[in-house]
This record gives structure tokens, sequence and C-alpha cells, in this order.
């Protein structure tokens, strides 16, 4: 059967996409030389208000300078302004770049998932080592010409997923290859998210903006719609204009340390189900299974997500008498001989049963994956020209992040998507609404 497939030509408009009109070209043309990993970074920030105020923190703590502040909203700017007084002020990241790109080393990217994109092309066509809040983008297409951007800018790139800098990440993977639960069979996934409204129809009410808000710039490429409450400073991640819902905001962070052992790669069938659908938000509950082909040194795997408080099964290792779920978002590795449990960034990864939990801590296999500093320390070694980012575009974070889109694909269609796991064309998809797939900018964001 036909498939709906992703050519060069529709993905690679990187620049226009960004509405900048730039090209984009490898670091090495625009006279970039490696960093010393002693020089400070001059980082600018996009979008400073609540996760990005932690990144603002994170790269500092790690020792590089907070060159420029750019958010929309000057109440959620208002504490970055505040502790770092020196740092330069923006509203609207496209002056920001044209004023001062000559003076920026590094940015960060932590606004709602409808400006990832625009924001990550227009950096990346200027040459900037990008990092970029999970999910990398809101839409596959975006996800995929993001990918496309960083492997011809040569640049180093980092999404926030910081699981994949911590230790258990690391743990998980080297206590799996050391046989702890045996052969691989299934993983299981729950989050008590969404924990914002979610299943809802647009309001009627009128409501003017406050004027701490640049509504127009706030909207970026989205659809023109008017102000109200329930998008903004923090609901937005419910509505499909804006968000990506519980998936998004959690499955990269939570499938990240078993999409990294496993190489799962692309399904080849994702089928879910869920509350009632409605045509603008996230519904308020979905069970999302991805099935993986065997692939060379693992079987076939299935992969279930819960979202909206719903939980797997107890194990035959917890008690009748005890809590189940451990935690109120986690995740749960099944193997031929046993099961690993952690938390959804890896973090404290333990064995069910409690004599061979209690074994491999006495005797940890050898550290086989190196350590990092933590997420940003990695992000700005990688941008001084040290190692590349384990969650870097190209090679982990653009195939992570739309393997996870492809279960929202699959609940807003209400239907089975068949893959072709090798090319990632969807099998069954010749009649999926465009902009399901990709983002379709406003005129004045169009190029």
């Amino acid at each position: 059967m036909a498939g709906h497939k992703f050519t060069r030509r529709e993905f690679v408009a990187a620049s226009s996409a960004a509405g900048a009109g730039l090209a984009i070209v490898p670091a090495n043309v625009l006279g970039r030389s490696r960093r010393a990993p002693s020089d400070t970074l001059n980082v600018a920030h996009i979008g400073v208000g609540g996760m990005g105020r932690g990144d603002v923190q994170g790269m500092s703590d790690a020792g590089e300078n907070i060159y420029a502040l750019c958010d929309v909203d000057e109440r959620q700017a208002a504490s970055a302004w505040s502790a770092f007084p020196d740092a330069k002020r923006y509203r609207d990241f496209r002056v920001m770049f044209e004023r001062d790109a000559d003076n920026i080393d590094a940015v960060v990217i932590s606004t709602p998932d409808h400006t990832h994109a625009v924001a990550g092309l227009l950096a990346l066509s200027l040459g900037k080592p990008t990092r970029i809040q999970k999910p990398l983008a809101r839409t596959i297409g975006e996800v995929r010409e993001l990918v496309a951007a960083a492997s011809a800018a040569g640049v180093p790139t980092q999404m926030g997923n910081q699981g994949h800098a911590q230790t258990g990440t690391r743990q998980m993977r080297e206590w799996y290859e050391a046989g702890a639960i045996g052969t691989i069979q299934r993983i299981e996934y729950w989050t008590n998210r969404p924990i914002w409204p979610q299943a809802i129809r647009r309001s009627t009410e009128a409501h003017h903006a406050p004027p701490w808000i640049d509504w127009d710039l706030w909207l970026g490429p989205a659809p023109e719609r008017p102000y109200h409450p329930a998008y903004a400073p923090f609901n937005w991640r419910g509505w499909w204009d804006f968000g990506t819902g519980a998936l998004g905001d959690i499955a990269c962070h939570a499938m990240d340390a078993a999409f990294w052992t496993f190489d799962l790669g692309t399904p080849a069938r994702v089928t879910a189900e869920s509350t009632a659908l409605f045509p603008e938000t996230a519904p308020a509950s979905s069970r999302i299974e991805y099935d993986f082909p065997a692939r060379a040194g693992r079987p076939a795997i299935k992969v279930v997500w819960r979202d909206g408080n719903f939980s797997p099964p107890r194990p035959e290792e917890i008690a009748a008498d005890s809590p189940w779920p451990l935690e109120s978002s986690g995740q749960l590795w099944i193997g031929s001989e046993g099961k690993l449990f952690a938390g959804i960034y890896g973090e404290n990864p333990r064995l069910l049963d409690v004599d061979r939990d209690r074994d491999i801590r006495e005797n940890p296999p050898a550290e086989t994956y190196p350590r990092t500093g933590g997420v940003y320390a990695e992000y700005a070694a990688a941008a001084k020209g040290g190692t590349p980012a384990g969650s870097n575009f190209v090679e982990h974070a653009g195939p992570l992040t739309e393997m996870v889109l492809l279960g929202n694909l699959s609940v807003r269609t209400g239907r089975e998507l068949r893959l072709n796991p090798t090319s990632g064309v969807i099998l069954n998809g010749t009649d999926i609404p465009e902009e399901y797939l990709r983002a379709v900018a406003r005129r004045s964001w169009a190029g």
C-alpha cells in the first residue's frame, strides 16, 4: 500500500521555516573554531520562566556566562532577570539574533513546544550550538527539520531529557547487559500526567492579553487565536496547537533509557485507545502500544504507555498489601528472569526480586558507560568542542522524539499505525491530515 512519505525537500527548508531567510552552513565554514575547555560560553536563553528558569540556573552553575535572556512574558521572566541583571533582555528571539548573534556562543531553548522548531532552526542556521527542551518539537515534520538542520550545520546539540546524562540510565543498561533480568520481553510506562486541563473545548469567553505578555509573540508560528488564560503561562501542554500532551511531556524522559539500551528505532505498529477525543486538546487519558520488531541481539519488544493515572498490572513480586504502583510515574522492564523498576528519568533503579537487587548492589557490573557531570556540564563541554552530548539531535534525540510522537498520531487519528521500521514510512497514512504531521506557520512566520 502506498504510504505517506516525507521528502527531503519538505523537511530541509530550515531557515524559511524559522522565518529567518538564512541558509544553514557548517560551523567550520563560518570560521568558528573549537573553544578551549577553559573558555566561558556566552549563553543565550529563549524562554526563561518555568523549566526555562531552571535551565538558566543550570548553565550558570556549570560556570557559563548568562549573556542574554529572551521571553515574551515579563512576569515569567522576572526571576531570571532579577538573578542575572547584567544579561541582555529581549522579547523576540529573532531580534536578539539579528542584533547579538556575533556575541552568542550557545543557545538554550525552553519555550512551549510550538516554538521549539522555529527558534532552533534559526539558531542552527547561524551555526550556534543548540539545546532544546524535550520534546524536540511538536510534530514529526519539525523533528525531521531540526535533525536535518543540525546535521547540515555540524554544531553540538542536546535535547533537555536530563535523565540521559544521569547515572541511573547508565546503570539500567549495565544491569541489563550483565543479565540481571534475562532477555527483555516487555516494557511498561505510566504517569500521573496530565496535571493540566485536557479533554476540553476552546472557551468562548473574551479576555484581553495582560500587559506583561506579548500575545502575538507567544503564539509565534501557531494559528492565530485570542488570548485566554487557558493557554498561558502553563496550561498550553494539553492543546494540540501548542503542546504534545502527557506523552510529549514525559515519554522523552521515561522511554529514553530503553530506546538507548535496546536500540528501539522505529516501531512496526502503534495502536492507541483513549478516553473521548476532542478536536483541539489531548484526551484525559490514553493507553498506547508500540511494537518493535526484533533486531540483532534482542527479540521483538512490546512497549506499553499509560497516562492519566492508569497503571500496569501488579507484578507478582509486589505483595498484595504493598502499595502499587511504586511511584505515580515510572517504568518497568520485564525480562525472562526478572523485572527492573525505575523512575521516569531512569533514577533509582531497582530489581523487584529482593535477593537479585541486593546481589547487584553488592557486586555491581563494571561501569561500561562513562558518567557525566550532569546535563548542563555535558552540553557546555560539547559546545566547547568536547564529546558530543548523548542526547544530541541527530543520533538520539530526533529519533527518540519521532518515535514518541507516533503515539500522539495514533491517538489523534484513532487508528492503528503500520510502519516500515527501516524507512520510517507510515504505510497506512495517506489520508492523515497534514497539520498532524508538520506545522503550518502563520503568514508572518512563514518566511
